[in-house]
C-alpha cells in the first residue's frame, strides 16, 4: 500500500458495531494497523452512547444484532442532525439484494459482505472519507 493512502487514515475515528467478537477484533486489528482510532460496540444501544462520546468519522454496523438491529441503528444515526453526514457502512453475512436495498432506505452509504477482506474494509473507508 502506498504511503499516501496509509497516511490518510492516521487518526481517523472508526466505530465497528457487531455482536461478533471475531468481527470486532478483526476490524479493530486491521484498522489499528492503518493508524485508525477504533471503537467497538456490541449492539445498537451500546453504539449510540459511543457515537455521542467519540464522534466517529465512519461507522460500520452489522445488520443482524440483538435488541437494536443494524437498520434501526443506521436510521437512528441518520435521523440525528449531528451525525447524519457520518458515513454508515452495513455489514452482513448475507449478500442479498433485499438487504442492500433496505440498507439504502435507512441511509447507509455502502454494504460489505462478511467475511470482508482488508482491501474491502480499507476501500470502503477511502471511498467515503475525503481528507
Amino acid at each position: 500500500m502506498s504511503t499516501a493512502q496509509h497516511a490518510s487514515l492516521a487518526g481517523l475515528k472508526v466505530l465497528v458495531i457487531d455482536d461478533s467478537k471475531t468481527i470486532r477484533r478483526t476490524a479493530e486489528t486491521l484498522l489499528s494497523r492503518e493508524g485508525c482510532e477504533v471503537f467497538t460496540a456490541v449492539d445498537g444501544f451500546d453504539a449510540l452512547s459511543k457515537i455521542a462520546d467519540h464522534q466517529p468519522d465512519i461507522i460500520f454496523v452489522d445488520i443482524m444484532m440483538p435488541r437494536l438491529d443494524g437498520y434501526q441503528t443506521c436510521a437512528l444515526i441518520k435521523n440525528n442532525r449531528v451525525f447524519r453526514d457520518t458515513p454508515v457502512i452495513m455489514l452482513s453475512s448475507k449478500d442479498g439484494l433485499f438487504d442492500r436495498a433496505r440498507g439504502r432506505i435507512v441511509g447507509s452509504e455502502q454494504y460489505l459482505t462478511k467475511p470482508f477482506t482488508k482491501d474491502e474494509l480499507l476501500g470502503a473507508i477511502h471511498g467515503h472519507i475525503s481528507r
